[in-house]
């Protein structure tokens, strides 16, 4: 999976001589947190209401409501704005998304590919991509398996037990531990006890078995 893939393609932009207020106001008319500062189709920043909020006059100040307007009247996204803008490329794994936003403690990405903007990938779009790689959004029957004995093949003979019983496979986790291998198999059936007693009569370690996105049922 790729930055491609679960990127936000269409943007909502402002220049730097763009007035905060106007700043603010498109935040709130497209429900945004941030925006991408464009100038000659080439990303020289990036607001944030976070910013935005830092550059708002505190309540301490000795400035009146007048003139704490007048000031931020005249400030523009250029005078506060974040210009080491980290970025992404749109063909980078999804992960290295992931470990850059987290290594930098950042809730978005700017994604470019040659100077130009492609999109721009947030923590939000990162939860949805996780949604629906886990398989979570399509529902059915989450089974997680404890394999002590961990061998060349285990993965086919498990899908192809399932297979026999006509049980549809949507997803595949498999996190290899240092005492045994967990194997994690979303099935399409919402027959959790059928799904269950299959693996389970064949010799495998059933840990866990639940539906998955009930609230849709």
């Amino acid at each position: 999976m790729s930055v491609s893939d679960f990127m936000t393609k269409n943007l909502v932009i402002v220049a730097p001589d763009t007035p905060i207020f106007d700043a603010i106001d498109l935040m709130k008319q497209h429900d945004i947190h941030r925006l991408p500062v464009l100038q000659q189709d080439k990303l020289v920043g990036l607001i944030t209401e976070g910013i935005i909020q830092e550059a708002m006059p505190s309540k301490a100040t000795s400035l009146s409501v007048y003139e704490a307007n007048y000031l931020l009247n005249k400030t523009t996204v250029g005078d506060v704005m974040e210009k080491n803008v980290l970025t992404i490329a749109p063909d980078a794994l999804l992960e290295d998304a992931i470990y850059k936003m987290r290594e930098n403690k950042i809730a978005v990405l700017p994604v470019v590919e040659k100077e130009a903007v492609k999109g721009i990938i947030t923590n939000n779009d990162i939860f949805a991509a996780f949604l629906k790689i886990t398989g979570y959004n399509d529902g059915g029957t989450r089974i997680s398996l404890q394999i002590a004995d961990d061998h060349v093949g285990i993965l086919a003979e498990i899908t192809k037990l399932l297979a026999e019983h006509d049980f549809s496979i949507l997803t595949i986790v498999v996190n290899r531990m240092e005492l045994a291998t967990i194997v994690e198999i979303q099935v399409q059936s919402r027959n959790v006890e059928k799904v269950k007693e299959v693996l389970t009569e064949a010799g495998y370690l059933v840990t866990a078995a639940v539906l998955t996105n009930t609230h849709n049922m």
